[in-house]
């Protein structure tokens, strides 16, 4: 199990790292071609803030355990990243955006595997 989790939890922080960071540094003009929400729907104080909580999440994944400090953390992380899924999927239902639901049912999906394989070690 601890194996497990450090391949799906290493992965899915890899990926919130990534989309967290780019929310956090990249302006409104960059983020456009990828989210087109990004400083519209959403004004770009929101966007970074989203991005802040991501980076938090893939985090507190990873350094807890890695360190054995708090290490039930990672418990709430991956719940939290649960969250912001569940959270961005009813943004974007709300807007009429079906195409790209099936990477926020998979991130969903990834993280609730996460808190599964977190509560077992």
């Amino acid at each position: 199990m601890v194996v497990a989790y450090w391949i799906v939890a290493g992965l899915l922080a890899a990926f919130y790292l990534y989309s967290g960071g780019i929310k956090v540094v990249r302006s409104r003009e960059q983020l456009a071609p990828m989210m087109g929400w990004a400083g519209t729907a959403i004004p770009m104080a929101g966007v970074r803030a989203i991005g802040v909580v991501e980076v938090a999440g893939a985090l507190g994944l990873i350094l807890p355990p890695l360190t054995g400090i708090a290490p039930s953390l990672a418990v709430w992380a991956a719940a939290g990243l649960a969250l912001v899924q569940v959270l961005a999927t009813v943004f974007h239902l709300s807007r009429g955006e079906r195409g790209d639901l099936w990477l926020n049912g998979v991130l969903v999906l990834w993280a609730l595997v996460t808190l599964f394989l977190a509560t077992r070690w």
